[in-house]
């Protein structure tokens, strides 16, 4: 499994407009094979802070999600972005 997390940096007073933009997007990941979960949402401290986190069945699979440029109109609107992927061992805990 493929772990795609960490925080963009936006200017605070455009987060909102960001993350609104950023709905198709969301959706078409959702809706792509081997997504599990992808999420941006914004964090409860920092104004300008948008956790990511993304559960994808492989690499093939975020790459060809990534190579479908779904960076949207509003990449522009990133000041910092501070995103790692990993690649994970799934243990039940259950």
């Amino acid at each position: 499994m493929i772990i795609v997390a960490g925080h963009l940096q936006v200017a605070p007073e455009h987060r909102t407009t960001y993350l609104s933009d950023c709905r198709e997007v969301v959706e078409l990941a959702r809706a792509t094979p081997g997504c599990r979960d992808f999420a941006l949402s914004a964090d409860t401290i920092e104004s300008g802070r948008i956790n990511v986190f993304e559960r994808w069945d492989s690499v093939e699979d975020v790459e060809a999600f990534r190579g479908s440029d779904p960076g949207g109109p509003n990449t522009a609107a990133i000041i910092d972005a501070h995103v790692e992927q990993y690649d994970v061992q799934v243990t039940a805990l259950l």
